[in-house]
């Protein structure tokens, strides 16, 4: 696993009844990208030294971040 400041991690829960984290990687502790990160969650806006497991996944992009054209409304506009 690698990543870069600026990227996204999130954590899928081990259960159906945890939650998944999402945090934004404000740190690097190996100039490489590999773990451990320092990672700043939306959840509860705190900080933490990460050392993912296989429940992980780094991404370019905020997950769940809102996806439209340009110009385009944020919200769905029913027509009539």
């Amino acid at each position: 696993m690698r990543a870069r400041v600026g990227d996204w991690i999130v954590v899928h829960g081990r259960t159906l009844d945890d939650p998944v984290r999402e945090g934004r990687i404000d740190g690097l502790l190996h100039a490489d990208g590999s773990p451990p990160y320092l990672v700043h969650w939306l959840d509860d806006d705190r900080r933490s030294v990460v050392f993912p497991g296989p429940d992980a996944v780094v991404t370019a992009g905020r997950p769940h971040a809102p996806r439209h054209a340009a110009g385009a409304p944020s919200v769905p506009v029913r027509p009539g």
